[in-house]
């Protein structure tokens, strides 16, 4: 037994040399110091902002002989993000937006644009990591208003400013978001009116706005 344990104490001490000497001489320990980082946690409020572009028209469906093209605006606003589960959270917004069309008449061309604060309120659910739903109504409330009148045979051009703040509507709203990364996302939105908007003009139906909107967001803890 003797000689078992003194010829394991002489493998020990062979092997500790050799450890030395391959990996060199052991250097002092030296103690630093790591600064800690507060955890992410996904299921925490996140305030942010976010702008983008509007491609704006108008829907009308109670005078087949209207035809409204494409107008290109902006919105911009600001953003919040309340977690309700780990699937579902809900997403209020305030946002400045842009809206209104362009329309073809006898011997004239009229733009209107309108800038409005949206209001959505919105449902937001987390399909798969990094894309999201999102649904819900939307209050819009219009604050001015811009009419352009364009005569092809005068070639004149009139404008008409208008302010209508006491005038608000209800949307739909439905789109999708994808995550860059915790705090930058891609926002992808339609919006449509659910009910018609009285025109001020004779030659002018009444209808409701509708808007595709493309953007990115910003979010901050």
């Amino acid at each position: 037994m003797k000689k078992f344990i003194f010829f394991a104490i002489c493998l020990f001490a062979a092997g500790a040399a050799s450890a030395q000497t391959y990996y060199g001489p052991r250097q002092p320990r030296r103690y630093v110091r790591h600064q800690q980082h507060r955890p992410y946690n996904e299921n925490q409020i996140k305030v942010g902002f976010t702008a983008g572009l509007n491609l704006a028209n108008s829907l009308d469906a109670y005078d087949s002989r209207f035809s409204s093209s494409t107008i290109a605006a902006f919105n911009v606003g600001l953003t919040l993000d309340v977690p309700v589960t780990n699937y579902f959270s809900f997403a209020p917004e305030v946002l400045f937006s842009q809206k209104g069309f362009s329309a073809d008449l006898e011997n004239a061309h009229f733009t209107e644009r309108t800038n409005y604060i949206d209001v959505p309120l919105l449902a937001k659910f987390k399909i798969v990591p990094g894309f999201n739903f999102l649904i819900g109504p939307q209050l819009t409330f219009l604050t001015s208003q811009r009419d352009t009148y364009r005569d092809f045979g005068t070639n004149v051009e009139t404008r008409y400013d208008g302010h209508q703040g006491d005038q608000s509507y209800v949307a739909g709203v439905v789109g999708v978001s994808f995550d860059i990364n915790r705090n930058v996302e891609i926002r992808g939105r339609y919006n449509i009116d659910l009910a018609r908007n009285a025109s001020n003009e004779a030659d002018l139906p009444d209808f409701r706005n509708q808007v595709w909107q493309i953007g990115l967001g910003f979010k901050f803890q």
